[in-house]
Protein backbone atom coordinates (compact mmCIF):
# COMPACT_ATOMS: atom_id res chain seq x y z
CA UNK A 1 0.00 0.00 0.00
CA UNK A 2 1.04 3.63 -0.96
CA UNK A 3 0.22 6.42 1.25
CA UNK A 4 1.60 9.81 0.78
CA UNK A 5 0.55 13.78 1.26
CA UNK A 6 -0.46 15.75 -0.92
CA UNK A 7 2.82 18.20 -2.78
CA UNK A 8 2.48 21.35 -0.85
CA UNK A 9 0.23 23.92 -3.09
CA UNK A 10 -1.77 21.51 -4.02
CA UNK A 11 -5.58 23.48 -4.42
CA UNK A 12 -7.00 21.94 -1.14
CA UNK A 13 -10.02 23.08 1.22
CA UNK A 14 -8.79 24.98 4.74
CA UNK A 15 -9.48 23.14 7.40
CA UNK A 16 -9.42 25.08 10.86
CA UNK A 17 -8.96 23.11 13.87
CA UNK A 18 -9.86 24.23 17.07
CA UNK A 19 -10.61 23.12 20.38
CA UNK A 20 -13.72 23.24 22.73
CA UNK A 21 -11.89 26.23 23.90
CA UNK A 22 -11.60 28.36 20.49
CA UNK A 23 -14.91 27.74 19.10
CA UNK A 24 -17.07 30.96 19.72
CA UNK A 25 -13.82 33.11 19.99
CA UNK A 26 -13.26 32.10 15.83
CA UNK A 27 -16.73 31.83 14.93
CA UNK A 28 -17.43 35.15 16.27
CA UNK A 29 -14.80 36.79 14.15
CA UNK A 30 -16.52 35.38 11.36
CA UNK A 31 -19.35 36.99 8.75
CA UNK A 32 -22.53 36.28 10.03
CA UNK A 33 -23.82 33.55 7.28
CA UNK A 34 -21.00 31.37 9.07
CA UNK A 35 -21.46 32.11 12.47
CA UNK A 36 -25.00 31.31 12.19
CA UNK A 37 -23.90 28.12 10.62
CA UNK A 38 -21.82 26.52 13.20
CA UNK A 39 -24.45 27.70 15.69
CA UNK A 40 -26.90 25.94 13.80
CA UNK A 41 -24.91 23.08 13.79
CA UNK A 42 -23.86 22.58 17.63
CA UNK A 43 -20.23 22.84 16.45
CA UNK A 44 -18.48 22.54 20.02
CA UNK A 45 -15.01 21.13 18.90
CA UNK A 46 -15.17 18.33 20.69
CA UNK A 47 -12.28 15.47 19.36
CA UNK A 48 -13.81 13.01 16.26
CA UNK A 49 -16.11 15.95 15.49
CA UNK A 50 -16.17 18.19 12.06
CA UNK A 51 -18.54 20.61 10.01
CA UNK A 52 -18.20 21.70 6.54
CA UNK A 53 -18.85 25.24 5.60
CA UNK A 54 -20.34 26.04 2.26
CA UNK A 55 -19.67 28.85 0.44
CA UNK A 56 -23.18 31.37 -0.75
CA UNK A 57 -23.23 28.94 -3.54
CA UNK A 58 -23.56 25.96 -1.81
CA UNK A 59 -20.10 24.95 -2.58
CA UNK A 60 -17.73 23.30 0.20
CA UNK A 61 -15.66 26.54 1.19
CA UNK A 62 -13.75 25.42 4.63
CA UNK A 63 -13.87 22.69 7.12
CA UNK A 64 -13.46 22.90 10.84
CA UNK A 65 -12.03 19.71 12.97
CA UNK A 66 -12.74 19.83 16.47
CA UNK A 67 -9.71 19.58 18.92
CA UNK A 68 -11.36 18.96 22.13
CA UNK A 69 -9.60 20.09 25.56
CA UNK A 70 -6.17 19.81 26.26
CA UNK A 71 -6.93 17.10 28.73
CA UNK A 72 -8.55 15.10 26.21
CA UNK A 73 -5.90 15.40 23.90
CA UNK A 74 -3.66 13.59 25.79
CA UNK A 75 -6.29 10.60 25.76
CA UNK A 76 -6.33 10.60 21.79
CA UNK A 77 -2.53 10.27 20.19
CA UNK A 78 -3.58 11.34 16.87
CA UNK A 79 -6.51 13.77 18.00
CA UNK A 80 -7.08 15.18 14.34
CA UNK A 81 -7.31 11.57 12.25
CA UNK A 82 -10.46 11.51 15.05
CA UNK A 83 -12.10 13.16 12.39
CA UNK A 84 -11.12 11.51 9.37
CA UNK A 85 -14.45 9.75 8.76
CA UNK A 86 -16.43 12.61 8.95
CA UNK A 87 -15.05 14.51 6.03
CA UNK A 88 -15.65 14.35 2.31
CA UNK A 89 -13.30 12.69 0.40
CA UNK A 90 -11.11 15.61 -1.32
CA UNK A 91 -7.88 17.50 -0.20
CA UNK A 92 -7.26 19.12 2.61
CA UNK A 93 -4.95 21.78 4.29
CA UNK A 94 -4.64 22.91 7.98
CA UNK A 95 -5.24 26.73 7.79
CA UNK A 96 -4.86 27.15 11.28
CA UNK A 97 -5.46 25.46 15.19
CA UNK A 98 -2.15 23.19 15.70
CA UNK A 99 0.97 24.50 16.68
CA UNK A 100 4.23 23.95 14.67
CA UNK A 101 5.76 20.97 17.14
CA UNK A 102 2.44 18.99 16.90
CA UNK A 103 2.25 19.22 12.71
CA UNK A 104 4.02 16.10 12.28
CA UNK A 105 2.79 13.38 14.47
CA UNK A 106 -0.32 14.81 13.33
CA UNK A 107 -0.06 14.54 9.78
CA UNK A 108 1.12 11.18 10.51
CA UNK A 109 -2.19 10.18 12.55
CA UNK A 110 -3.96 11.29 9.17
CA UNK A 111 -1.31 9.03 6.87
CA UNK A 112 -1.99 5.76 9.16
CA UNK A 113 -5.85 6.47 9.96
CA UNK A 114 -6.14 5.39 6.03
CA UNK A 115 -4.84 1.79 6.59
CA UNK A 116 -6.92 -0.83 5.85
CA UNK A 117 -6.46 -4.91 5.68
CA UNK A 118 -8.24 -5.81 2.20
CA UNK A 119 -6.48 -8.91 1.46
CA UNK A 120 -9.69 -11.23 2.17
CA UNK A 121 -12.65 -8.97 1.83
CA UNK A 122 -12.51 -5.04 -0.24
CA UNK A 123 -13.36 -2.94 2.82
CA UNK A 124 -11.33 -0.37 1.72
CA UNK A 125 -12.71 3.64 1.25
CA UNK A 126 -11.97 6.51 -0.20
CA UNK A 127 -9.79 8.50 2.63
CA UNK A 128 -9.29 12.29 2.21
CA UNK A 129 -5.88 13.93 1.35
CA UNK A 130 -3.78 16.07 3.55
CA UNK A 131 -1.49 18.50 1.62
CA UNK A 132 2.05 18.39 3.68
CA UNK A 133 2.00 20.94 5.77
CA UNK A 134 5.17 23.91 5.57
CA UNK A 135 8.06 22.12 8.26
CA UNK A 136 6.70 18.72 7.76
CA UNK A 137 9.20 16.55 5.36
CA UNK A 138 6.54 14.32 3.84
CA UNK A 139 8.82 12.17 2.06
CA UNK A 140 9.62 10.51 5.78
CA UNK A 141 6.43 10.66 6.89
CA UNK A 142 5.65 8.67 3.78
CA UNK A 143 8.50 6.23 4.86
CA UNK A 144 7.24 5.87 8.67
CA UNK A 145 3.63 4.85 7.33
CA UNK A 146 4.19 2.46 5.13
CA UNK A 147 6.73 0.78 7.00
CA UNK A 148 3.94 0.46 9.90
CA UNK A 149 1.39 -0.94 6.70
CA UNK A 150 4.11 -3.58 5.89
CA UNK A 151 3.64 -4.37 9.86
CA UNK A 152 -0.11 -4.43 9.89
CA UNK A 153 -0.09 -6.09 7.17
CA UNK A 154 2.26 -9.20 8.34
CA UNK A 155 0.24 -9.04 11.81
CA UNK A 156 -2.97 -9.25 10.14
CA UNK A 157 -2.34 -12.33 7.91
CA UNK A 158 -3.88 -15.63 9.22
CA UNK A 159 -1.51 -18.07 10.45
CA UNK A 160 -3.12 -20.19 7.08
CA UNK A 161 -1.21 -17.79 5.16
CA UNK A 162 1.76 -16.55 7.26
CA UNK A 163 3.63 -19.61 8.07
CA UNK A 164 7.66 -19.61 8.41
CA UNK A 165 7.57 -20.01 4.49
CA UNK A 166 5.44 -16.40 4.05
CA UNK A 167 7.43 -15.14 6.38
CA UNK A 168 10.68 -15.34 4.55
CA UNK A 169 8.80 -14.52 1.52
CA UNK A 170 8.28 -10.79 3.13
CA UNK A 171 11.81 -10.56 4.37
CA UNK A 172 13.22 -11.48 0.64
CA UNK A 173 10.58 -8.90 -1.00
CA UNK A 174 11.74 -6.11 1.23
CA UNK A 175 15.08 -7.16 0.66
CA UNK A 176 14.79 -7.30 -3.10
CA UNK A 177 13.16 -3.89 -2.85
CA UNK A 178 16.20 -1.89 -1.19
CA UNK A 179 18.87 -4.37 -2.42
CA UNK A 180 19.55 -6.10 0.98
CA UNK A 181 21.47 -9.61 0.93
CA UNK A 182 19.17 -12.75 2.50
CA UNK A 183 20.17 -15.89 3.21
CA UNK A 184 17.77 -18.38 5.03
CA UNK A 185 18.63 -21.89 7.19
CA UNK A 186 15.84 -23.85 7.36
CA UNK A 187 14.96 -27.33 8.54
CA UNK A 188 17.64 -30.33 9.20
CA UNK A 189 20.51 -27.79 8.32
CA UNK A 190 19.30 -25.64 11.24
CA UNK A 191 21.04 -28.46 13.27
CA UNK A 192 23.97 -28.67 11.50
CA UNK A 193 24.70 -24.70 11.63
CA UNK A 194 24.46 -25.13 15.44
CA UNK A 195 20.97 -23.31 16.03
CA UNK A 196 19.31 -26.40 17.98
CA UNK A 197 16.63 -24.37 20.00
CA UNK A 198 15.52 -23.03 17.01
CA UNK A 199 14.92 -26.45 15.50
CA UNK A 200 13.70 -27.82 18.64
CA UNK A 201 10.73 -25.70 18.76
CA UNK A 202 9.97 -25.80 15.27
CA UNK A 203 10.41 -29.03 14.17
CA UNK A 204 6.71 -30.61 15.16
CA UNK A 205 5.46 -28.27 12.01
CA UNK A 206 5.39 -29.85 8.96
CA UNK A 207 6.26 -26.43 8.20
CA UNK A 208 9.89 -26.20 8.52
CA UNK A 209 11.49 -23.81 10.86
CA UNK A 210 14.23 -21.56 9.60
CA UNK A 211 16.40 -18.74 10.53
CA UNK A 212 16.17 -15.34 8.18
CA UNK A 213 19.35 -13.49 7.43
CA UNK A 214 18.85 -10.26 6.47
CA UNK A 215 22.04 -7.51 6.15
CA UNK A 216 21.96 -4.25 4.35
CA UNK A 217 24.74 -1.32 4.37
CA UNK A 218 28.48 -1.30 4.04
CA UNK A 219 29.22 1.91 6.14
CA UNK A 220 28.87 3.50 9.30
CA UNK A 221 27.88 1.40 12.77
CA UNK A 222 26.23 -1.95 13.10
CA UNK A 223 22.73 -2.48 14.29
CA UNK A 224 21.23 -6.22 14.18
CA UNK A 225 17.58 -6.17 14.68
CA UNK A 226 16.72 -10.13 15.97
CA UNK A 227 12.76 -10.58 15.97
CA UNK A 228 10.51 -13.36 17.10
CA UNK A 229 8.93 -15.10 14.31
CA UNK A 230 6.55 -17.59 15.79
CA UNK A 231 4.09 -17.84 13.24
CA UNK A 232 1.48 -19.97 15.25
CA UNK A 233 1.72 -20.82 19.32
CA UNK A 234 -0.41 -23.68 19.93
CA UNK A 235 1.43 -23.56 23.44
CA UNK A 236 3.13 -26.96 22.28
CA UNK A 237 2.06 -30.18 24.71
CA UNK A 238 1.31 -27.23 27.10
CA UNK A 239 -1.23 -26.67 25.29
CA UNK A 240 -2.90 -23.62 24.86
CA UNK A 241 -6.69 -23.19 25.96
CA UNK A 242 -8.66 -21.74 22.82
CA UNK A 243 -9.10 -18.59 24.33
CA UNK A 244 -5.60 -17.99 24.60
CA UNK A 245 -4.90 -19.30 21.28
CA UNK A 246 -7.56 -16.79 19.47
CA UNK A 247 -4.73 -14.03 18.58
CA UNK A 248 -1.82 -16.34 17.97
CA UNK A 249 -1.33 -15.20 14.57
CA UNK A 250 -0.17 -12.29 16.46
CA UNK A 251 2.93 -13.96 17.62
CA UNK A 252 5.00 -13.47 14.50
CA UNK A 253 4.60 -9.51 15.73
CA UNK A 254 8.33 -9.47 16.95
CA UNK A 255 9.47 -10.42 13.56
CA UNK A 256 6.89 -7.77 11.69
CA UNK A 257 8.02 -4.96 13.92
CA UNK A 258 11.76 -5.43 13.29
CA UNK A 259 10.71 -5.84 8.90
CA UNK A 260 8.89 -2.31 9.47
CA UNK A 261 11.99 -1.19 11.93
CA UNK A 262 14.32 -2.29 8.91
CA UNK A 263 12.02 -1.24 6.20
CA UNK A 264 12.51 2.57 7.65
CA UNK A 265 16.30 2.07 7.99
CA UNK A 266 16.17 1.04 4.20
CA UNK A 267 14.22 3.59 3.04
CA UNK A 268 15.81 6.54 4.32
CA UNK A 269 19.43 5.33 3.44
CA UNK A 270 20.96 5.70 6.73
CA UNK A 271 24.64 5.29 7.05
CA UNK A 272 24.48 1.64 9.28
CA UNK A 273 25.49 -1.90 8.67
CA UNK A 274 21.70 -3.63 9.39
CA UNK A 275 21.18 -6.84 9.84
CA UNK A 276 17.74 -8.55 10.51
CA UNK A 277 17.81 -11.85 12.48
CA UNK A 278 14.48 -13.99 12.27
CA UNK A 279 14.04 -17.19 13.68
CA UNK A 280 10.59 -18.54 12.13
CA UNK A 281 8.80 -21.49 13.67
CA UNK A 282 5.62 -22.56 14.17
CA UNK A 283 5.39 -23.90 17.91
CA UNK A 284 2.79 -27.32 17.09
CA UNK A 285 1.90 -30.30 18.09
CA UNK A 286 3.34 -34.14 16.85
CA UNK A 287 4.76 -36.74 18.06
CA UNK A 288 8.65 -35.27 18.40
CA UNK A 289 7.18 -32.21 20.14
CA UNK A 290 9.62 -31.07 22.39
CA UNK A 291 8.14 -32.01 25.63
CA UNK A 292 8.47 -30.42 29.81
CA UNK A 293 11.39 -31.31 31.81
CA UNK A 294 13.66 -31.54 28.27
CA UNK A 295 16.61 -30.04 28.86
CA UNK A 296 18.49 -28.31 25.14
CA UNK A 297 21.49 -27.22 25.14
CA UNK A 298 21.71 -23.91 23.03
CA UNK A 299 23.96 -22.44 20.79
CA UNK A 300 25.91 -20.47 23.27
CA UNK A 301 26.28 -23.83 25.08
CA UNK A 302 23.85 -22.68 28.00
CA UNK A 303 21.55 -25.69 29.14
CA UNK A 304 17.83 -24.68 29.09
CA UNK A 305 15.09 -26.65 31.31
CA UNK A 306 11.83 -26.60 29.19
CA UNK A 307 9.20 -26.70 32.40
CA UNK A 308 6.24 -25.05 29.80
CA UNK A 309 6.54 -25.46 25.89
CA UNK A 310 4.61 -22.67 25.54
CA UNK A 311 8.09 -20.25 26.78
CA UNK A 312 9.23 -20.79 23.21
CA UNK A 313 9.81 -17.80 22.37
CA UNK A 314 12.51 -17.01 24.29
CA UNK A 315 14.04 -19.81 23.06
CA UNK A 316 14.33 -19.04 19.45
CA UNK A 317 15.44 -15.75 20.18
CA UNK A 318 17.87 -17.19 22.14
CA UNK A 319 19.94 -18.85 19.87
CA UNK A 320 19.23 -15.41 16.77
CA UNK A 321 21.07 -13.41 19.36
CA UNK A 322 23.64 -15.27 20.41
CA UNK A 323 24.19 -15.78 16.39
CA UNK A 324 23.71 -11.52 16.10
CA UNK A 325 26.08 -10.97 18.86
CA UNK A 326 29.05 -13.26 17.19
CA UNK A 327 28.84 -10.35 14.81
CA UNK A 328 29.86 -7.99 17.69
CA UNK A 329 26.91 -5.12 15.91
CA UNK A 330 27.12 -1.49 17.99
CA UNK A 331 23.76 -1.92 19.00
CA UNK A 332 21.33 -5.07 19.19
CA UNK A 333 17.42 -5.12 20.00
CA UNK A 334 15.60 -7.63 20.30
CA UNK A 335 11.26 -7.04 19.54
CA UNK A 336 8.87 -10.11 20.71
CA UNK A 337 5.39 -10.22 21.71
CA UNK A 338 6.89 -12.54 24.59
CA UNK A 339 4.74 -12.41 27.59
CA UNK A 340 1.33 -12.03 29.06
CA UNK A 341 2.98 -10.49 32.10
CA UNK A 342 4.16 -7.06 30.06
CA UNK A 343 0.69 -6.82 29.59
CA UNK A 344 -0.28 -7.04 33.19
CA UNK A 345 2.11 -4.26 33.48
CA UNK A 346 1.72 -1.89 31.31
CA UNK A 347 -1.21 -2.89 29.31
CA UNK A 348 -1.91 -2.93 25.66
CA UNK A 349 -0.66 0.52 24.50
CA UNK A 350 2.52 0.89 26.19
CA UNK A 351 5.83 -0.92 24.86
CA UNK A 352 7.80 -1.92 27.49
CA UNK A 353 11.47 -2.08 27.18
CA UNK A 354 14.71 -3.00 29.05
CA UNK A 355 18.12 -1.90 28.58
CA UNK A 356 21.30 -1.32 31.30
CA UNK A 357 22.35 1.79 29.51
CA UNK A 358 20.67 5.37 30.99
CA UNK A 359 21.93 7.33 27.58
CA UNK A 360 19.54 4.97 25.54
CA UNK A 361 16.73 5.12 27.96
CA UNK A 362 16.61 8.90 28.20
CA UNK A 363 17.08 8.67 23.89
CA UNK A 364 14.67 6.38 23.56
CA UNK A 365 12.02 8.23 25.88
CA UNK A 366 12.40 11.41 24.24
CA UNK A 367 11.87 9.86 20.21
CA UNK A 368 9.15 8.01 22.22
CA UNK A 369 7.20 11.13 22.86
CA UNK A 370 7.82 13.01 20.05
CA UNK A 371 7.39 10.29 17.88
CA UNK A 372 3.62 9.56 19.45
CA UNK A 373 5.15 5.89 19.95
CA UNK A 374 5.39 5.86 23.92
CA UNK A 375 7.25 3.61 25.29
CA UNK A 376 8.17 2.55 28.99
CA UNK A 377 11.42 1.09 30.55
CA UNK A 378 10.97 -1.79 33.01
CA UNK A 379 14.54 -2.88 34.59
CA UNK A 380 16.76 -5.84 34.31
CA UNK A 381 16.69 -6.83 37.98
CA UNK A 382 19.56 -8.67 39.22
CA UNK A 383 18.25 -9.44 42.23
CA UNK A 384 15.98 -11.84 39.73
CA UNK A 385 18.75 -14.13 38.56
CA UNK A 386 18.08 -16.72 40.28
CA UNK A 387 14.78 -17.21 39.31
CA UNK A 388 15.57 -18.78 36.18
CA UNK A 389 18.61 -20.99 37.28
CA UNK A 390 16.72 -24.18 38.15
CA UNK A 391 19.66 -26.24 39.59
CA UNK A 392 19.80 -28.68 36.79
CA UNK A 393 20.64 -26.91 33.63
CA UNK A 394 22.13 -23.81 33.70
CA UNK A 395 18.47 -21.91 32.43
CA UNK A 396 14.67 -22.32 33.38
CA UNK A 397 12.80 -21.40 30.30
CA UNK A 398 9.34 -20.77 32.82
CA UNK A 399 10.48 -20.26 36.37
CA UNK A 400 7.58 -21.54 38.71
CA UNK A 401 5.73 -18.62 40.78
CA UNK A 402 4.24 -16.42 38.53
CA UNK A 403 6.07 -13.02 39.62
CA UNK A 404 7.81 -10.62 37.45
CA UNK A 405 6.92 -13.18 33.90
CA UNK A 406 8.45 -10.22 31.41
CA UNK A 407 11.32 -9.50 33.85
CA UNK A 408 12.67 -12.95 34.04
CA UNK A 409 11.73 -13.57 30.31
CA UNK A 410 14.26 -10.59 29.65
CA UNK A 411 17.01 -11.74 31.87
CA UNK A 412 16.70 -14.79 30.10
CA UNK A 413 17.52 -13.70 26.67
CA UNK A 414 20.15 -11.03 28.08
CA UNK A 415 22.08 -14.61 28.86
CA UNK A 416 22.53 -14.82 25.63
CA UNK A 417 24.64 -11.69 24.73
CA UNK A 418 27.79 -10.37 26.44
CA UNK A 419 27.87 -7.80 28.99
CA UNK A 420 29.70 -6.04 25.98
CA UNK A 421 26.69 -5.56 24.10
CA UNK A 422 24.67 -2.68 23.84
CA UNK A 423 21.09 -4.52 24.08
CA UNK A 424 17.55 -3.57 24.55
CA UNK A 425 14.67 -5.65 24.48
CA UNK A 426 10.99 -4.72 23.77
CA UNK A 427 8.17 -7.20 25.19
CA UNK A 428 5.47 -5.57 22.68
CA UNK A 429 1.92 -6.65 22.64
CA UNK A 430 1.53 -5.88 18.42
CA UNK A 431 -1.95 -5.54 18.72
CA UNK A 432 -4.53 -2.61 18.79
CA UNK A 433 -7.41 -4.62 20.75
CA UNK A 434 -9.81 -1.89 20.04
CA UNK A 435 -10.01 1.18 17.16
CA UNK A 436 -8.48 4.33 18.47
CA UNK A 437 -7.74 7.20 15.66
CA UNK A 438 -4.96 6.55 13.65
CA UNK A 439 -4.98 3.26 14.72
CA UNK A 440 -7.53 0.32 13.70
CA UNK A 441 -7.94 -2.61 15.39
CA UNK A 442 -5.76 -5.36 14.53
CA UNK A 443 -1.59 -5.54 13.81
CA UNK A 444 -0.01 -2.88 15.56
CA UNK A 445 3.61 -1.46 15.20
CA UNK A 446 5.14 -0.76 18.42
CA UNK A 447 8.30 0.85 19.89
CA UNK A 448 9.90 0.90 15.95
CA UNK A 449 9.22 4.75 15.18
CA UNK A 450 10.49 5.79 18.32
CA UNK A 451 14.04 3.57 18.25
CA UNK A 452 14.58 4.81 14.51
CA UNK A 453 13.92 8.31 16.11
CA UNK A 454 16.73 7.49 18.44
CA UNK A 455 19.10 5.93 16.19
CA UNK A 456 20.87 9.24 15.57
CA UNK A 457 21.70 9.71 19.27
CA UNK A 458 22.78 5.61 19.67
CA UNK A 459 24.91 5.53 17.01
CA UNK A 460 26.50 8.82 16.37
CA UNK A 461 24.90 9.18 12.68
Amino acid sequence: MTVALAPKGTKALPIHVLGTEDVALWAGKQSDRIRTWVEANAFKGGIGSALMIPDEAGQPAIALVGYGTPASRKRDRFALAAALSKLAPGTYRIESGIDTANLEHEALGWLLASYSFTQYRDNSTEHPTLVAPEGVDPARLAILAEAEFLTRDLINTPASDMGPAELEAAARKLADQHKAKINVTAGDDLLKDNFPMIHTVGRASDRAPRLIDLSWGNRGPKITLVGKGVCFDTGGLNIKPGSSMGLMKKDMGGAANVLGLAQMIMASELDVRLRVLIPAVENSISGNSFRPQDILTSRKGLTVEINNTDAEGRLVLADALTYGAEGKPDLIVSMATLTGAARVAVGPDLAPYYTDDDIVATSLDLSARRMADPVWRMPFHDPYETMIEPGIADLDNAPKGGFAGSITAALFLRRFVSEQDRYIHFDIYGWQPAAAPGRPKGGALQGARALFAALPDLLDL
